[in-house]
């Protein structure tokens, strides 16, 4: 791993992986933005089907030519006392059941969540944040609910969605016109990218949303959403599926999950068939309110 000499506007590290040379370009000034790893050979970026094994291991590469940077050039013009701002991958207010479920069985267009899925939230709905920010309302309810409802929509520049929270449509895209479940206004206000099989040109919503639809699978989705996010954080936003696929390859930073006491006794189970403590998550906050348990998981070695 070699740093090249810097020029006055950029900096330019280099990072040998299994499956390509790559190249990291830092802007000045450094409070990292984005990294895009390069084949010096070819030009092109490091194959975003590069498997999972690959992938970490050169993200922890990149990670650590940051620090040796951060650590030998004092002008670089950032806190020391909050680091290096990188942008983090977060979950935010992913609710379950007291049996695990995330969402219930059935769902379809009268029952988004599935059925009885609306009852996970009611830790959620009555917050002066929800009013706000779903139905431009004043008042609410505030405290625990509402502190933790409030977090997830802070420094969040982009989101990535499963399919089914974008709409209850299977298969291709049968009716174009169905842009949400949540109408004109959706509450996401920043780039959002749904995972899908079946392309579909971006729809330019009220309020800031524009709806991306990415075929390509959940690496490219994230690379998307980091660069549509400039330098703030990515939110993932569910359904359970798609929180078990960032899961799995260890590209989620932070986790907040509330627990409902509410039994759905069937759907989608947040955590099915994964071990989040073999994948190096720990819990970090551990909170109850009348309403709801919030639990927050990080995934060791971040801040």
């Amino acid at each position: 791993m070699v740093a090249s000499r810097p020029r006055e506007e950029e900096l330019l590290i280099t990072v040998m992986s299994p499956d390509c040379v790559g190249a990291v370009l830092l802007k000045d000034p450094a409070v990292f933005i984005k990294v895009i790893p390069v084949c010096l050979e070819c030009g092109r970026r490091v194959n975003a089907n590069a498997s999972n094994a690959a992938r970490q291991r050169l993200d922890r590469r990149v990670a650590f030519a940051l620090e040796l940077i951060y650590a030998s050039r004092p002008t670089l013009g950032v806190n020391r006392k909050e680091g290096m701002k990188m942008t983090r991958v977060r979950v935010e207010g992913f609710t379950i059941s007291l049996d695990g479920y995330g969402v219930g069985p059935n769902q379809d267009i009268k029952n988004p969540l599935g059925v009885g899925g609306t009852d996970l939230h009611q830790w959620l709905v009555p917050t002066r944040t929800f009013q706000r920010t779903l139905f431009g309302a004043d008042g609410g309810t505030t405290g625990i609910d509402d502190d933790f409802a409030a977090r997830g929509f802070k420094n969040v520049g982009a989101w990535i969605l499963g399919r089914n929270m974008f709409g209850p449509i299977r298969g291709s895209w049968s009716d174009m016109n169905w842009k949400g479940w949540w109408g004109d206004n959706p509450p996401y206000h920043v780039p959002t990218f749904i995972l899908t099989h079946h392309a579909r040109p971006p729809i330019q919503m009220e309020g800031g949303t524009i709806f991306y639809f990415v075929t390509g699978g959940i690496h490219e989705a994230l690379d998307r959403a980091r660069d549509a996010a400039n330098g703030m954080d990515v939110r993932i936003g569910g359904g359970p599926d798609t929180i078990q696929q960032y899961l799995r390859t260890g590209l989620i930073d932070e986790l907040h999950f509330a627990i409902s006491p509410v039994l759905l006794g069937g759907g989608e189970r947040l955590f099915e068939g994964i071990d989040v403590r073999a994948l190096g998550y720990e819990c970090v906050q551990f909170v109850a309110s009348e309403k709801a348990t919030h639990v927050v998981l990080r995934r060791q070695g971040q801040q």
